[in-house]
């Protein structure tokens, strides 16, 4: 426990031997639990004052570590600035104030021209409001839910399962457990109407375990009137009740201080006194005690140490920066019932947590918009003027009154006289005619009649509630023209619609993040009935959004337009889904179960081939996944379209074409998925999923490979063909007979070849022969020659022997002859 610690010098304390000597230093320890003896010497430890802002919790209520002179000081502080922001917006309090005489909720009991005059009001102004309420709520709180979700970044299994839990999640939770929800929203909504703010404060109950969001009238909030946006507004006052018991429940839970209130100061602003005046009611002073709870950035001392040590970088430091505190003050006491943090413990910005969302009719020249009041007030008391004028001229005119000469009794008394009464009367001379003279009343003029119809229409145009005039509108006119005049009529209230859409988004995130929350992080079982709820992790996956279009503010804009895209899908179908669009239309015009209805592709479960063979023929939507046997199925889609008895019974139903079409489309669609797996078998990796995104760089790679194996695949597809085709010939019976005529004439001239083959070799042998007996009778000659040639070259030189013989012989002779003549 924190206890109170204090040390001082006492230099008049006697010493330990009892001597008093001056100079000394004397410890005195007030608390002997903070001193430990340990091996004779002391050791004291010094805890920080428990009271003290260091030292509270981050979630403590501070107003009780804080003294009473300084909340006094704080309150009045806060309490005149509050002051002056309830005076900044006197003007617009004022204009609410007398727009609310003219609502017209409440009949007026007038005694002015006379007795019992007309006291109608006109319906301008109700009219608005009461319309916009129904439109708006109609367009914002459907039967199944307020709620919708929209996936964060890529959608995948896990994150649609969980946008749907956290759909089923919230709706529920407003739907059923927030009870109070669609009431308080409805009251909401009338208010913003009228007033053009209203407001909403999302936080956790502890009282009721949950999660609530209520209606908070725009003169409860209290802003200053400068401010541009409530979450950057400087001071925002909640102006609250609470009873007795509500009060001390939360005293005793340690959530306000514990100090007399006394009594409750009874305190009725202007615009409560108005407001239960016209709606026939009386304020009567209760038990509650009027509270302020404001929203505003201050400053307190020894502040930054209440999150511990930091370095001089962060902000806690900075102790003269005003952080976002809410603070409670009674305002009959002026007492500081809590002050607490308004910053998560983990923020380092310390940034203000969000707890009022606005909702603004038409933004206005201050912080509080502008609403019917505002827009059509003057219409209002302009039209309640003539109204009244118009009735009470025809009272005259029907029951005038006038002058009657003194002597002119009447029987009885002076009451007027009822439709099918006589009275008798005492003429004291002349006749009746004579004794009495009607004021000349005239009946109720054409031209106030005139002007409050156009009043009326000037108002009802203004306050965006006018209505179309049909009857001038051709029956033949293009959806076109139709829209167009639609949206001219529509626009301010479209623009109306889109900021209560605006507001509510930012109301849902404030409830998704209180939901979260307290959500189970996980489950450890699975129920038997119904589906788990939605976990922490669901939420961080999805957004919440409302379900109301802000483009398309009511249902008759939502319908011409999509006649307007129906009618540009009849001339280029084949781009269209038409399933889609007309399911779309059903859901627009609120029938329930459009999915069965018109159940699209995205409802097709993966089934085997026969089941989709049969839903074919019944015109359900077929689908194929990639994980299934493509081959298969198409070989059983092909074998059913191919069956006589099929085609047959096909043949004669209405819808043959598109049954078929059907069938082909799914056929492709498997074809797709199978030649998609035969590229991945031929790249040996699996190709990112249909429709993922990817870098450029890897999708300019895998282009290329992808090519590459596409190559390769319409080559193998080829050669497939090829011996597909070839097969497929083979069995035909024409083939079969040309192929045995092709065999025959093979053996033909097989036997024929044989034939010249022996009779080649037989010529050959021929030729062999002849040329072994030419040869050798060439031999034969040629050793003929050859001894001819010998012989005669014998012959040859036998004559030049004897020729040489003869020369040499008359040589002799001639050397002879000189010499025997001498």
């Amino acid at each position: 426990m924190a206890i109170d610690k204090s040390m001082y010098y006492d230099t008049n304390a006697p010493s330990a031997e009892g001597e008093g000597e001056a100079g000394e230093l004397q410890i005195e320890i007030i608390d002997p639990e903070a001193v430990i003896l340990s091996d004779g010497s002391m050791e004291i430890t010094i805890i920080p004052d428990a009271d003290s802002l260091d030292t509270a919790p981050f979630d403590a209520n501070l107003a009780e570590y804080m003294e009473e002179g300084a909340l006094r000081e704080l309150a009045q502080e806060l309490m005149g600035a509050v002051q002056a922001d309830i005076d900044s917006r006197k003007d617009w309090a004022d204009t609410f104030v007398k727009g609310l005489e003219v609502l017209g909720f409440k009949y007026e009991e007038r005694s002015m021209p006379w007795e019992g005059a007309c006291g109608v009001f006109s319906t301008v102004l109700a009219e608005a409001a009461i319309r916009f309420q129904a439109e708006t709520m109609s367009e914002t709180f459907p039967a199944a839910g307020p709620v919708k979700v929209k996936v964060l970044g890529d959608e995948t299994k896990e994150k649609l399962e969980a946008a749907q839990r956290v759909k089923a999640d919230m709706n529920y939770e407003l739907t059923e457990n927030m009870v109070e929800y669609r009431s308080e929203h409805e009251r909401m909504l009338y208010s913003l109407g009228l007033a053009g703010s209203a407001f909403k404060k999302v936080y956790f109950d502890p009282n009721l375990g949950r999660s609530v969001a209520v209606f908070i009238p725009a003169e409860d909030v209290i802003v200053p009137y400068g401010a541009s946006h409530i979450e950057t507004a400087e001071r925002v006052t909640h102006q609250m009740r609470k009873t007795k018991n509500e009060l001390r429940k939360l005293q005793a839970a340690g959530f306000y201080r514990e100090v007399e209130l006394g009594e409750p100061v009874p305190y009725h602003t202007d615009i409560e006194e108005k407001k239960a005046r016209d709606n026939g009611f009386s304020l009567t002073d209760d038990d509650r005690y009027m509270l302020y709870e404001i929203h505003a950035d201050i400053v307190l001392d020894a502040d930054s140490a209440a999150g511990g040590e930091a370095d001089d970088s962060d902000i806690d430091d900075a102790d003269d920066l005003p952080k976002p505190y809410v603070i409670t003050i009674d305002k009959g006491t002026g007492e500081v019932l809590s002050i607490r943090r308004n910053w998560n413990e983990d923020d380092p910005l310390a940034l203000k947590r969000q707890h009022f969302v606005h909702y603004v009719y038409v933004p206005g020249f201050g912080f509080y918009g502008l609403g019917l009041i505002h827009i059509i007030g003057g219409y209002a008391r302009a039209g309640t003027s003539i109204i009244r004028q118009l009735v009470d001229a025809g009272t005259l005119a029907n029951l005038p009154g006038g002058l009657k000469s003194r002597g002119l009794r009447i029987k009885g008394d002076d009451a007027p006289i009822e439709p099918g009464e006589w009275k008798d009367v005492d003429v004291p001379s002349g006749s009746i005619r004579d004794n009495i003279m009607p004021l000349p009343y005239k009946e109720p003029s054409q031209v106030l009649l005139a002007l409050l119809n156009q009043i009326t229409t000037e108002g009802r145009r203004l306050g965006a509630i006018s209505d179309m005039n049909i009857s001038d509108m051709s029956a033949n006119a293009p959806v076109g023209t139709t829209l167009a005049l639609l949206e001219r009529t529509l626009k301010p209230m479209a623009a109306v619609q889109a900021r209560v859409h605006y507001a509510m988004k930012q109301e849902f995130k404030l409830l998704k993040a209180l939901i979260a929350e307290f959500a189970a992080v996980d489950y450890s079982y699975q129920p038997h009935r119904g589906e788990i709820s939605a976990r922490q992790a669901d939420y961080a996956m999805v957004d919440v959004i409302p379900v109301s279009d802000p483009n398309s503010s009511t249902m008759a804009q939502r319908v011409v337009q999509y006649q307007a895209v129906l009618q540009m899908a009849q001339q280029a179908p084949q781009i269209y889904d038409l399933p889609q669009l007309h399911r779309q239309m059903i859901e627009v015009l609120g029938v329930k179960n459009a999915d069965k209805l018109v159940p699209t592709r995205d409802d097709a479960k993966p089934t085997d081939p026969i089941s989709e063979n049969m839903d074919a023929l019944v015109g359900k939507p077929l689908r194929a996944f990639m994980y299934q046997d493509h081959d298969a199925h198409i070989a059983a889609h092909m074998a059913f379209m191919q069956d006589p008895m099929v085609a047959q019974m096909i043949g004669q139903n209405p819808q043959a074409q598109q049954i078929m079409m059907s069938l082909q489309a799914h056929i492709a669609e498997h074809l797709g998925f199978a030649y998609r797996k035969q590229i991945e078998e031929k790249l040996g990796v699996t190709l990112p999923p249909p429709g993922e995104e990817l870098p450029e760089d890897i999708e300019v790679q895998l282009s290329r490979l992808v090519a590459d194996a596409a190559k390769q695949v319409t080559q193998s597809h080829m050669q497939q063909q090829a011996q597909q085709a070839a097969q497929q010939k083979a069995q035909d019976p024409i083939v079969q007979m040309q192929q045995a005529e092709l065999q025959l004439r093979a053996q033909e001239i097989q036997r024929k070849a044989a034939k010249d083959q022996a009779d080649a070799q037989l010529e050959q042998q021929k030729m062999q022969a002849k040329a072994a007996i030419d040869v050798e009778r060439l031999k034969l000659e040629a050793q003929k020659e050859g001894v001819r040639l010998a012989a005669s070259r014998r012959k040859d030189n036998t004559k030049l022997d004897l020729e040489l013989a003869r020369i040499m012989s008359e040589a002799q002779s001639r050397q002879t002859k000189p010499e025997g003549g001498e």
